[in-house]
């Protein structure tokens, strides 16, 4: 049964239980506490019939509301930040598991396709073949990669990157990073120190700073949005592992508990599998089914 099925049957009880039966169906599917009962509230606001399209239309866009709460620097999910003078630069972090290096692959698959030249750099020197495993995705790409030894200072990895991307007039480096837990505190540090060292080699860099979250890992998901904001300005999230086994409410959770735009999902393993976040076509896919 389909979720807007499931509340919609609740409701139709007409009992003094059934809010709190809505509030459990909704919390089972991760969407949190304060998210749950921002969309009871709305769906609640003015009577509806509880089985028909006009009920799940509400549920729809109350949903979609709460995702639509924050909204990207430029207007548009998908358009990512470039610089007056080249090269723009793209720090991408989350912790360990999450897809990240993967979606670096993908972002740059994309990128590319805009006719955007593209440098990546390994920083994410911490996890033991995480270099490996971006210069294999950049020989894939055909595009340039800028590699430290194990252990290496990541902040170093990012300054030489940028200074190659100057030198041979690409036009974006992706910058790996962070493949640690958010509640590692010289993590944090670090991706401070990245951020620092970046901006001293190019003005206003970094020009995003994008957060990869695993869309499975329910309330989770919420924490290392929190954790990694009070350290790193965020411009966005990527959230992954959206192929359809996930319950996908801890997305509206994570959008309601901290206002930072969703600007992709990763939907499959595919170099075309992200697409540009949309609040509606989100809404409906969850609330739908």
């Amino acid at each position: 049964m389909r979720l807007w099925e499931r509340v919609a049957r609740v409701f139709g009880r007409r009992d003094a239980g059934a809010r709190e039966e809505a509030e459990r169906i909704l919390l089972e599917a991760d969407f949190g506490i304060a998210a749950t009962a921002d969309i009871l509230d709305e769906v609640t606001r003015s009577p509806r019939p509880p089985r028909d399209g006009d009920f799940q239309a509400a549920l729809q866009q109350a949903v979609a509301r709460v995702l639509a709460a924050a909204t990207p620097p430029r207007g548009a999910p998908g358009a990512l930040a470039r610089a007056p003078e080249p090269p723009s630069v793209i720090l991408v972090f989350g912790v360990n598991g999450v897809g990240k290096t993967t979606t670096i692959a993908k972002l740059a698959h994309r990128l590319t396709r805009e006719r955007r030249s593209v440098l990546l750099a390994a920083a994410d020197t911490f996890r033991a073949g995480a270099g490996e495993q971006l210069k294999i995705w950049a020989d894939r790409l055909a595009v340039p990669c800028v590699s430290g030894a194990g252990g290496a200072d990541p902040a170093a990895v990012a300054f030489d990157a940028v200074a190659a991307a100057r030198a041979r007039g690409v036009d974006t480096v992706l910058v790996d990073t962070a493949g640690r837990m958010h509640t590692d505190e010289p993590l944090l540090e670090e991706l401070k120190k990245v951020v620092r060292v970046a901006a001293k080699q190019q003005p206003g860099a970094p020009h995003e700073s994008l957060l990869v979250l695993d869309g499975t890992v329910g309330q989770n998901a919420v924490q290392q949005t929190r954790a990694f904001a009070a350290g790193v300005p965020l411009t966005g999230l990527i959230v992954t592992k959206l192929d359809g086994t996930a319950k996908g409410g801890s997305v509206v959770a994570v959008q309601r508990a901290v206002p930072v735009p969703i600007r992709f999902i990763g939907t499959g393993e595919g170099l075309d599998d992200l697409e540009i976040f949309d609040a509606q076509s989100y809404a409906r896919r969850l609330v739908s089914g």
